[in-house]
């Protein structure tokens, strides 16, 4: 698929906040459901790095294939190009900070 500069309209969250953004990089908030997920994708340009606020996070990466748990005050990066999916790891909302940079934001769906 084409990458998008915005990828809101392509998967539900229970909230999204966006608390910075320049030139290069952003930090926005998610808040997911026990049942939500950001679906399988990648960056071109940028680095993910996640920051788990409250309840539990689960990350699944392909290139090479791992699976991260992540809890309150815990982060973890993912390079550009490397493909991941974001699960809530918990039965209750899971809230983290996704810090984005350093390059040209872009979001490639994987099918």
């Amino acid at each position: 698929m084409e990458a998008v500069k915005d990828s809101s309209h392509l998967y539900e969250v229970e909230r999204r906040a966006r608390h910075a953004e320049r030139a290069g990089f952003r930090i926005s908030e998610l808040q997911i459901s026990a049942s939500q997920q950001v679906p399988w994708h990648y960056h071109n340009n940028v680095q993910d790095t996640f920051y788990v606020i409250e309840g539990a996070l689960r990350l699944f990466l392909r290139d090479p294939k791992e699976e991260v748990r992540l809890g309150p005050g815990e982060t973890y990066s993912v390079r550009a190009r490397r493909p991941h999916l974001v699960t809530n790891a918990g039965q209750t909302s899971a809230t983290f900070l996704v810090l984005q940079g350093i390059g040209e934001y872009d979001y490639v769906p994987l099918v």
